[in-house]
């Protein structure tokens, strides 16, 4: 990074240029242990066991969307974070910036979903903060969150854990939540037909960690989608992923929009699906665990991973193949 370049939008979508202001900017400042494992929630280590953090902000546009809500959202994106680290999600923490002139109803709806969405996922907010600015210095509404839970004994997650012949699983249709958001935003015919996957994944993860015991690592789909985790796991591993293009769940009406739009699924955001690392041996009783629970009925076995340098392959419906990178530029802002 050069002194004299400036803040994209797409430096926050993800990608490339995100991990590229993380690594070069923020690393460079905050040397943590934990902070540099770059996971969803860091791991600390205190008296009588292990907790999981991590902190999240919420700016999507417009607050309310099929499916969702800003307020939805800010607490399914903190727990999933938690829960794809292994952790018990516990508590949150929330904060609110409101703009001024910002209709009292719609910030109470906002925090009756997150109520709602702290009861489903069983999680409490036990601290936070309010600050409200002028009239035209933010757009509405924006939620930061913090959670914190346990990590129980004998979960190990990890990057050094994954070795060639893991198979790569995720637990449903992905990109639903960033079509939906773009749907609704730019006013398409096809809005009313997707609806966002938001959902907390706490549930499903601690099925799959519970029955079992080959699981390696997990990662939330959100950001850059599933092809930008899959090349971050890669890297971190030092191993390169292989994934089946026939395999990888998408619903149809999904699939076509984005084929009608120019987009690729395989880069667009999720709120309610997770990438998940397990030992080859394991594989068919992950796929079943998956699949008997509500989010997971649609899971697949979408690839493996194999010995290599960090590289991800998609092979292609048509027997080709074909390399992917990391999210790079910015297909829609303001997505979560």
């Amino acid at each position: 990074m050069r002194k004299n370049d400036f803040i994209l939008l797409a430096h926050g979508d993800g990608g490339a240029l995100t991990h590229e202001l993380v690594t070069g900017l923020f690393l460079r400042h905050f040397p943590s242990r934990a902070l540099k494992s770059l996971t969803d929630a860091a791991t600390l280590t205190v008296a009588g066991g292990r907790l999981a953090v991590s902190t999240d902000s919420f700016v999507v546009s417009p607050l309310f969307f099929p499916g969702g809500d800003i307020g939805k959202l800010a607490v399914c994106g903190t727990v999933n974070d938690l829960a794809v680290s292994g952790a018990k999600p516990l508590y949150l923490t929330a904060s609110f910036l409101i703009e001024e002139g910002l209709p009292l109803a719609e910030l109470e709806r906002v925090v009756a979903s997150m109520a709602g969405a702290c009861a489903e996922a069983g999680v409490e907010v036990v601290a936070g903060d309010t600050k409200v600015v002028g009239r035209g210095n933010l757009d509405q509404l924006f939620i930061n969150t913090t959670g914190v839970g346990v990590i129980p004994e004998g979960v190990e997650l990890g990057y050094t854990r994954i070795a060639p012949g893991d198979r790569i699983l995720v637990n449903g249709g992905i990109g639903e939540h960033g079509m939906a958001i773009l749907a609704l935003r730019e006013g398409f015919g096809f809005a009313g037909q997707i609806a966002s996957d938001c959902a907390a994944l706490n549930g499903i993860t601690g099925a799959l960690l519970e029955k079992v015991k080959g699981v390696k690592l997990m990662r939330d789909l959100t950001r850059g989608g599933l092809a930008t985790a899959a090349k971050e796991i890669a890297l971190a591993a030092g191993c390169d992923i292989y994934i089946e293009e026939a395999n990888v769940p998408v619903k149809p009406v999904v699939r076509g929009a984005a084929e009608l739009l120019g987009l690729d699924p395989l880069y667009l955001a999720n709120e309610g699906k997770f990438m998940a690392v397990v030992a080859p041996e394991a594989a068919e009783e992950a796929l079943a665990v998956l699949r008997a629970h509500p989010l997971g009925k649609d899971a697949s076995v979408i690839g493996e991973v194999c010995a290599g340098r960090g590289n991800v392959y998609l092979r292609t419906a048509f027997g080709g193949t074909k390399f992917l990178d990391m999210l790079a530029g910015m297909p829609l802002p303001r997505i979560c």
